[in-house]
């Protein structure tokens, strides 16, 4: 019970240990998701909402000011009124006057003090993009102060007394980018914080509610498995089929069917087990006791018994050796068809040759008992493919049964017949019968008619037929009433010759 119990809780753990690191990273995930998409729509919309601020700047700035000096060289106090008060207004925003090709002439934010410094240069391809578009996309351009970054930006081109270039302005700059940074940080914590408090204590309740329902169906079939093993073997699982574990409950109702019906054989076999040493206790003390008592007599009055006595009694004790013997005999026999040592040597034989041979043999028995042993065969039986040995054993147990059961004046059949895959045989006697009732047991070891319990013998011989019929995958029936005589019935496979 604890071992189920422990395996259980472990499963229960794992279960919720998954599903709450599934939550987390489902939670950190949709943070970082919406924090992403918040940003690019913060973006896109600052970018449309200042999509004309490069030509406005153009507009107003260059009406009476142009961006160059006579000499050719850039306007820098006007450039840096207009930088001065654009930032003013918003610190993010950074000016860049560009060339034609892109190269960035001057900025204040960029230092221009030593002239060895390389040249910087800015990708035409987006601003070319946005002015065709009037700024209606969300376009990201180069940040010429982080190279390699791409930024929300706002572009305009120029032509001022036959001079042209590009206003291109960076609408999210350094300046943003470091409040950004910050306020990220402190907004992500306080959200990391408070949704992983939230989550913690909604998958707490969430997989309670959820384990208690889930587990149910696998909480039944554990409690259905402890009652079968504390020996409640009726128990079953309801509906399997319907089961959250359909194959486990169903796999477990089919074992235990199978552990049931086995316990049964076992007690069935138990029982006969106790009723084969009872008599075969019985059978064997009997002719013991003759064989013994009549030893005793013949050495205590050898000298007062005639001829005649002394042999009558040591007929009496060869038939009782031999009845023992053959007791001794069908139990070896029987025992070694039971724990199946014997396998069937098969092979193709005439079985009305097989019949003919036994019905010779047994018409002198007959004759002594005024039974009238016949055969009767179809022309043309097939070969049939068995064990001669063990089907002329079988016979001879059932020739025997027949001789043993049928008074005087009677008659036995021996009949072969044959099918399209088959070859019957079947024998009949006229003896008293057996009821409807006794047909189901007469081929368990020693279970006898009750009717019949009273004659010769302890019951194995029918018990060997049926062993060795098993042997030969086929079954042996009987047909009988009371009073009308008994019908053995089997049947055994054509030989089928290769080719044919």
């Amino acid at each position: 019970m604890s071992n189920t119990r422990l395996l259980t809780n472990r499963l229960i753990k794992k279960i919720a240990i998954v599903f709450f690191l599934l939550v987390i990273v489902m939670g950190v995930s949709y943070i970082f998701t919406s924090v992403y998409l918040t940003n690019k729509h913060f973006e896109e919309r600052s970018q449309k909402l200042n999509s004309e601020l490069a030509n406005h700047l153009i507009e107003e700035k260059f009406q009476g000011n142009s961006p160059f000096l006579e000499d050719g060289s850039v306007n820098k106090p006007l450039f840096g009124d207009l930088m001065h008060d654009m930032m003013a207004v918003n610190r993010g925003i950074e000016v860049y006057l560009l060339n034609t090709d892109g190269k960035i002439l001057y900025s204040v934010v960029l230092s221009h003090d030593n002239p060895n410094d390389p040249a910087q240069y800015v990708d035409l391809a987006p601003i070319n993009e946005f002015i065709a578009c009037n700024g209606d996309k969300y376009i990201l351009g180069d940040d010429p102060r982080q190279i390699g970054k791409k930024k929300i930006f706002s572009t305009a081109k120029f032509n001022h007394e036959g001079r042209e270039g590009y206003i291109y302005i960076v609408l999210a700059g350094q300046e943003i980018d470091k409040v950004s940074s910050t306020l990220f940080s402190s907004y992500f914590m306080k959200l990391g914080v408070g949704a992983s408090i939230i989550t913690m204590v909604f998958v707490l309740f969430l997989g309670l509610v959820s384990f208690w329902f889930l587990t149910k169906n696998l909480r039944s079939i554990i409690h259905t498995v402890k009652r079968f093993r504390e020996g409640d073997l009726n128990i079953r699982i309801d509906d399997p089929d319907k089961a959250d574990l359909s194959i486990l409950a169903v796999n477990f109702n089919e074992m235990a069917d199978t552990i049931e019906k086995n316990m049964e054989e076992i007690k069935s076999v138990d029982v006969l087990r106790r009723e084969l040493i009872a008599n075969v206790s019985h059978d064997l003390r009997t002719p013991l006791a003759i064989i013994n008592g009549y030893i005793e007599t013949l050495q205590i009055k050898k000298n007062d018994l005639s001829e005649d006595d002394k042999d009558k009694y040591l007929n009496i004790i060869k038939t009782s050796s031999e009845k023992l013997s053959r007791l001794v005999s069908q139990l070896f026999e029987y025992s070694k068809l039971e724990a199946k040592q014997v396998e069937p040597l098969k092979e193709p034989f005439a079985m009305t040759d097989l019949a003919m041979d036994l019905v010779s043999k047994y018409q002198v028995l007959g004759e002594e008992k005024d039974v009238k042993i016949e055969l009767k065969a179809d022309e043309g039986v097939p070969l049939v493919f068995a064990d001669i040995s063990l089907v002329e054993r079988a016979l001879q147990n059932l020739l025997d049964n027949a001789l043993k059961f049928t008074p005087e004046g009677g008659r036995i059949s021996l009949n072969v017949s044959s099918n399209r895959s088959q070859v019957e045989v079947g024998i009949s006697d006229t003896g008293p019968g057996i009821n409807k009732h006794d047909q189901s047991v007469i081929f368990d070891r020693y279970r006898q008619s009750k009717k019949t319990s009273n004659q010769e013998g302890v019951g194995l011989g029918l018990a060997i037929v049926k062993k060795i019929m098993e042997l030969h995958n086929t079954t042996i029936q009987v047909s009988s009433n009371p009073n009308e005589g008994s019908t053995f019935i089997f049947q055994l496979p054509r030989y089928q010759m290769t080719g044919a």
